[in-house]
């Protein structure tokens, strides 16, 4: 069985959990939201408008690199996480037993900023979407899946870029 820890990753918005859900639900890979291991001040600072610094993403990042390394050890896992600049990528995906694949869902300002707008119960306002735009370096090595096509058809196209059906 081949191993495999899956990124999906974007700005706030984009659909990460959305995607990493349905991918989970198609393929049965283990499913991770990497918002869940926030840290209570982060999610603080957040809702207050403040965008979070390198310093403040540190302990976060640290701790889903940690699960990443947990479980390719075992089944592998898709991990929702915003990994918005490259160095992020690299701690995340250093020094893994699995290979590492990286999903960037790509939309643009106006597209995900009306999805922001409209969601609720999350710690993550509109306030601070174009902060994530001016932090995110566009991974070089990702598979890109537009944001504007269908949930079913994004994951349809990752299950088949990746060749993993279920089961596997």
């Amino acid at each position: 069985m081949r191993k495999f820890i899956i990124y999906i990753m974007g700005v706030s918005g984009s659909g990460k959990t959305t995607i990493g859900q349905r991918l989970s639900s198609e393929t049965g890979i283990p499913f991770f939201d990497a918002d869940d291991f926030h840290s209570n001040a982060n999610k603080e600072k957040m809702r207050a408008g403040q965008p979070l610094s390198d310093d403040d993403r540190s302990d976060w990042l640290i701790t889903i690199h940690q699960l990443a390394k947990k479980e390719a050890a075992g089944n592998g896992a898709i991990i929702a996480c915003s990994a918005l600049k490259e160095k992020y990528r690299l701690l995340l995906s250093g020094g893994l037993q699995a290979t590492v694949y990286w999903i960037f869902l790509k939309g643009d300002y106006n597209l995900i900023s009306g999805r922001l707008k409209a969601r609720t119960g999350h710690f993550m306002p509109d306030s601070l979407l174009q902060s994530q735009f001016e932090t995110l370096e566009v991974p070089g090595s990702a598979i890109v899946a537009d944001i504007s096509s269908s949930p079913e058809e994004i994951v349809t196209s990752i299950i088949d870029k990746l060749n993993i059906r279920s089961g596997l």
